[in-house]
């Protein structure tokens, strides 16, 4: 069992930045493909990156490329998503989850493990 909490969500205006963290439990942190996600009211669910275990391949959606950045700390157990350029509609719940497959998939359900969410809001 993983659990995994985000933070670092918040109000931001257009063209800002934010931070979010995504802090797992487990002793196999390093061992689990993770990924973004993000939901808008209203919407499905929708991929946002991806990084490996080690953090040496990192995959994006085409939306946030050059934008965001997906990095992970193992020692720490912590996930990142840096989020620069912030536009009205990146305006979404913001999750993080386990491919315990490892493939970086872009679509949920092959994800294990999910966080809680955290509200980020761009304001134009």
């Amino acid at each position: 069992q993983v659990q995994l909490v985000e933070s670092g969500g918040g109000l931001v205006q257009a063209g800002g930045s934010l931070r979010l963290s995504c802090t797992a439990s487990g002793r196999t942190f390093s061992t689990y493909a993770m990924g973004w996600f993000r939901q808008a009211p209203g919407k499905e669910r929708e991929f946002v990156g991806a990084i490996s275990g080690s953090g040496g391949v990192t995959y994006y959606a085409d939306f946030v490329k050059g934008r965001f950045t997906i990095s992970r700390d193992n020692a720490e157990n912590t996930l990142y998503l840096q989020m620069n350029s912030l536009k009205p509609e990146d305006t979404a719940v913001y999750y993080c989850a386990v491919d315990a497959n490892g493939y970086m998939s872009e679509a949920a359900r092959a994800y294990e493990y999910w966080g809680q969410g955290t509200q980020v809001t761009v304001s134009s």
